[in-house]
């Protein structure tokens, strides 16, 4: 049998064993299913063709393309592999040069699509899902506005003299006459745009990670899914949307989830724990049988804090690698030597050191973002970022500061000399912004006279 995270569970009974759920790998050549269809144009039968791939530094797709060769239709779409993700994304790229508008998108069809500046936006589930450029997005919809002008220009003239101006100013955007912004929102967290200067951060694009409101719930169906998920009920026989359900310190609960690697059905354990000078948190751990995978992610126990925090460590010794670590969802980290950022949602919440933080980021980097899938040039920063974080999480590179910056409040940095105070890192806590407080969801949370 062959070695593999997801080869553990086999189609048993054939001679030729496949494994249930197949792996995605971007850097492998992706097997293609065709299915014969009917044509909606002349109504003959074309093909269907139909490839699972994963996209570098992003996650997996299904692109599909329709090809018929009676009247030679052809069309094409893409559609998430992946499932919906715990929070929304709201992409803000500012377009200033002509080589901007060939940035690569994935709009998925519960994307949004807008032009603030124009006040042009393309809402939710009016076009398939599509991977392309900006140019390609924008050109697509000139080509949805022109085909109904020959029409138009005959019952409503005055109204086909406006598509027709707005269709031109659409193609001064495309030649960049003047800079634009151009914004993608997606509820599910299915849509991506290109960043050309990663693992740095782009000083043009904006990556958000929100809470989706009951509205967007609603839209994308999970509603009732998530209602159901909560009637759930545990081993013990105890309903887990019981209100006066608290768990004890020495109690550990499980429920039943899904693997993310193999889909396979798993149990999710939590238990709740106290970190000295801070406060309680749930440490969930998930370990696949079938597949081997093991995740595990942590959880504060209390709310939001009265304000943010940001910690500030000075690394300058092996003992400071040492030190225990809280990074919550909504914390981002930062290391300024070696200008890397990694925004809020970019890593689920843990629960571990210095070091096992770094080697973190290195791992996903490697594995979940293959940032070395580019061009020669973009393969060498690639690789030397990568060996300059190395030599820290090796403990070869010292006197470098490690940056922790929680809006929530919920993350910590071990002080070994508490309660006195640490030389080698500072604390902060600071007023969150009305937008910090937006991503957090709090400026639509009412607790007084909500009745």
């Amino acid at each position: 049998m062959a070695s593999g995270a997801t080869e553990g569970l086999l189609i048993q009974g054939s001679s030729n064993e496949k494994p249930l759920f197949m792996d995605v790998n971007a850097d492998e050549e992706a097997e293609t299913t065709e299915i014969e269809s009917l044509c909606m144009q002349c109504g003959e039968n074309g093909t269907t063709r139909l490839m699972l791939t994963k996209i570098p530094m992003f996650r997996e797709v299904i692109l599909m393309s329709f090809s018929c060769p009676h009247c030679n239709a052809s069309n094409c779409e893409i559609q998430p592999g992946a499932p919906l993700q715990d929070k929304g994304v709201r992409y803000t790229f500012k377009v200033c040069h002509p080589q901007d508008i060939n940035r690569q998108m994935v709009k998925s069809d519960t994307a949004s699509f807008s032009i603030p500046e124009l006040e042009f936006e393309v809402p939710v589930n009016t076009q398939k899902g599509v991977i392309s450029t900006v140019e390609g997005i924008l050109d697509r919809t000139i080509t949805g506005l022109d085909q109904d002008q020959t029409v138009r220009r005959i019952s409503d003239p005055d109204m086909a003299t406006k598509i027709d101006g707005f269709i031109s100013t659409l193609r001064n955007c495309m030649e960049v006459k003047s800079p634009f912004t151009v914004v993608l929102d997606d509820p599910a967290g299915n849509s991506f745009v290109d960043n050309p200067h990663a693992p740095k951060n782009d000083p043009q694009l904006k990556t958000e990670h929100y809470t989706r409101t009951p509205e967007q719930d609603l839209q994308l169906g999970i509603s009732q899914m998530a209602l159901q998920s909560d009637q759930q009920v545990d081993k013990n026989g105890v309903s887990s949307s019981d209100p006066n359900d608290d768990i004890g310190p020495d109690e550990v609960l499980s429920i039943p989830s899904n693997c993310p690697a193999c889909n396979s059905p798993v149990e999710t354990r939590m238990k709740l724990s106290k970190i000295p000078y801070f406060k309680e948190v749930v440490v969930m751990a998930l370990n696949c049988e079938m597949c081997g995978h093991r995740t595990n992610e942590v959880k504060t126990g209390g709310g939001v804090s009265e304000k943010g925090v940001k910690f500030t460590l000075h690394i300058t010794s092996i003992a400071d690698l040492n030190r225990d670590v809280l990074k919550s969802e909504s914390a981002m980290v930062m290391v300024p030597e070696l200008e890397l950022e990694l925004e809020s949602g970019g890593l689920s919440g843990k629960f571990t050191t210095v070091e096992g933080l770094l080697d973190s980021i290195r791992i996903q980097l490697l594995n979940a973002n293959p940032f070395g899938a580019g061009d020669s040039t973009q393969q060498q920063n690639f690789s030397d970022f990568i060996g300059k974080l190395t030599e820290i999480v090796s403990g070869n590179r010292l006197n470098v500061h490690l940056i922790l910056d929680d809006p929530a409040g919920n993350s910590f940095i071990q002080n070994p000399h508490a309660p006195q105070t640490d030389p080698n890192m500072t604390v902060e806590s600071y007023t969150r912004t009305f937008e910090q407080n937006d991503l957090l969801g709090l400026n639509e949370m009412k607790t007084e006279n909500y009745s």
